[in-house]
């Protein structure tokens, strides 16, 4: 089947739908469920990747597009945060390596009463502790299974009585020119997103000609 040429347009449209999904994925990250926050993280790092690999077929629209994008791939190459975003979709679907992730607990309040508000694990069970912010940053109770062995059940917990905060390991130093001090996957999805959105927005004031 032959390829279809897209036209401007359609690759703007396109790359705004790739970031819109990149967008979705970073909602995600607020989620207290451990699976939420890590397929979040996931969609943020393959969809923003997937915003630079549509655009660029506008090479095949715009005789002034490369001279264009020229200037952001030299910033993207050399900038810390970029590098490393890039990187990570390259491990993930490339390499097949799991996130290497970090995590720090932030407790306002647990008191006994607060335990009437928190889910209730799988009924006849052996619950041998509870505990918040392991290393996937996830919480829960730690419960026995029928051979003996220890296994964590992960639940959500209300947001008032704590939060769990993940970090890259091994996270980049700076990102344009800027040192970086807030190394949550929050704060530098955020950052990498915010880049790719003012390239679109940079595209589309330059290509798309309505």
């Amino acid at each position: 089947m032959p390829k279809i040429k897209l036209t401007t347009k359609q690759v703007l449209e396109r790359t705004k739908e790739m970031i819109s999904w990149a967008e979705f994925g970073y909602k995600t990250l607020h989620s207290n469920s451990v699976k939420d926050k890590k397929a979040g993280l996931v969609n943020v790092i393959v969809f923003g990747r997937a915003v630079t690999n549509v655009l660029q077929k506008l090479k095949t629209t715009e005789p002034n597009f490369e001279l264009w994008y020229k200037a952001y791939v030299d910033e993207m190459e050399t900038d810390p945060l970029m590098k490393y975003f890039y990187n990570l979709r390259s491990a993930i679907l490339k390499a097949g390596q799991p996130l290497n992730l970090s995590s720090s607990t932030f407790i306002n309040h647990f008191s006994s009463a607060d335990f009437a508000r928190i889910p209730l694990p799988p009924p006849n069970v052996k619950i041998k502790g509870f505990f918040m912010g392991d290393n996937l940053g996830g919480n829960g109770y730690e419960i026995e299974l029928s051979d003996g062995s220890i296994e964590h059940y992960y639940i959500d917990i209300p947001s008032d009585i704590g939060r769990t905060i993940l970090s890259f390991e091994n996270p980049p130093s700076s990102h344009l020119g800027k040192p970086l001090t807030d190394y949550s996957i929050d704060n530098l999805s955020r950052l990498y997103l915010d880049y790719l959105q003012r390239m679109l927005k940079d595209a589309n004031a330059r290509f798309d000609k309505k």
